[in-house]
């Protein structure tokens, strides 16, 4: 799922690729988008971004703003799988709910791209005002709106589910906070307010003891100790900031990178568990005492290296398969030596022979001339007498 670091690579790809562009016409939208027509049609206009938090702010502006329309702003949520591309207007990509098209020949299209449908957009400026302030932009106020706000009831849960709350952590997301998490060895579900608390009073006691400390000096001691609240700021910077790209905007499906510079999250070894809200949590060691009951930590399995694979036998135009499972089961199971045989032959039976009685020999009847059978029935039939014993 996109998070702020996301977000901030989109605006910046778009502020680099679209600033020179002129667009023109209408802003096309697919019948499934998640989002309401845009009323803004213009010959000549700009398009610009500010990413804040899990949200991104388009700017439409006509370049002669004196005859053009007023400018019309767009606020997006990327949901699951949202991103911004630039293609050719002739080869749209799947799933692109919202077009802006260029005056160019032949024409190039901004797209917003979202195979999952759960992003959306609105019209208007605005920001969600259940928000807080960025975690990359605004970290000084952000730091002090969860500061002053341990109170809240919020902070009675564990420490790895307030970290999704948008209202104190506003662009941090599942991976996000699995790798800070896992930099300062915080069980994930100790309570959020413990750990904060800690950390508050840690800032007070710092103060006290040298309140004539250098602001540079003051860079250098959370740069060797950093805290939850400034790894809030400086984790997601490490993935905007990476001299060589992350998390490429035009090629989003492409994670290698990214996936090197994770250190927790889905990394073979780890353990995981579900939180009260059904999402994953990532870690190492002990899970904290609010962990959920009837849960076991499940370890993310070790990637095996692959076997190479016998190569098949080649099968002579005069061995057919079934000829070659016989030559198989045969090489399994080869036949018996001819003493072996005779041994057995002489031994019982098995199976159903050796379930039957042995038949006894009758005894032996003499054979009985024809004639005097003849004889007999003929007797017989006239009652002249009995037939006489053989």
């Amino acid at each position: 799922m996109p998070e702020c670091p996301e977000l901030h690579l989109a605006g910046r790809f778009i502020n680099g690729a679209c600033g020179a562009l002129v667009f023109a016409g209408g802003v096309e939208r697919s019948a499934v988008g998640r989002g309401p027509e845009v009323p803004f049609r213009s010959e000549a206009y700009g398009i610009s971004a500010l990413a804040r938090g899990k949200e991104l702010r388009l700017t439409l502006s006509a370049l002669d703003a004196a005859a053009g329309p007023p400018a019309q702003d767009l606020v997006f949520r990327f949901g699951m799988s949202g991103s911004f591309r630039l293609c050719p207007a002739a080869e749209l990509p799947r799933h692109a709910h919202l077009r802006f098209l260029t005056r160019e020949s032949p024409p190039r299209a901004l797209c917003f791209v979202d195979p999952r449908r759960f992003g959306s957009w609105r019209l208007g400026d605005a920001w969600q005002p259940e928000r807080g302030p960025c975690v990359v932009s605004e970290y000084q106020a952000f730091r002090e709106n969860v500061l002053k706000n341990l109170d809240d009831r919020a902070f009675d849960k564990p420490i790895c589910e307030v970290l999704l709350n948008q209202k104190y952590f506003n662009g941090i997301g599942n991976y996000l906070r699995a790798e800070i998490l896992f930099r300062l060895k915080i069980p994930p579900f100790e309570k959020a307010r413990t750990v904060l608390e800690a950390l508050k009073e840690q800032e007070e006691e710092r103060r006290k003891k040298d309140p004539s400390l250098t602001l540079s000096k003051k860079v250098k001691l959370k740069q060797e100790n950093p805290d939850l609240l400034e790894l809030c700021h400086t984790v997601p910077m490490e993935v905007i900031t990476a001299e060589k790209p992350l998390l490429d905007p035009e090629h989003s499906d492409n994670y290698a990178a990214f996936k090197n510079w994770l250190q927790c999250y889905l990394v073979p070894g780890m353990s995981s568990l579900r939180d009260r809200n059904g999402r994953t949590i990532w870690f190492q060691g002990e899970p904290g005492p609010m962990a959920p009951k009837g849960q076991r930590p499940r370890k993310t399995p070790r990637k095996k290296s692959p076997q190479p694979k016998a190569e098949p036998e080649a099968l002579s135009p005069e061995v057919t398969p079934r000829a070659l499972k016989r030559r198989r089961r045969a090489g399994a199971n080869p036949p018996k030596a001819e003493e072996e045989k005779e041994k057995e032959a002489d031994g019982p039976k098995k199976g159903r022979a050796r379930r039957r009685r042995k038949a006894t020999a009758a005894p032996a009847v003499p054979e009985v001339p024809p004639s005097v059978r003849r004889s007999l029935r003929t007797s017989a039939r006239r009652g002249k007498g009995t037939a006489p014993a053989v």
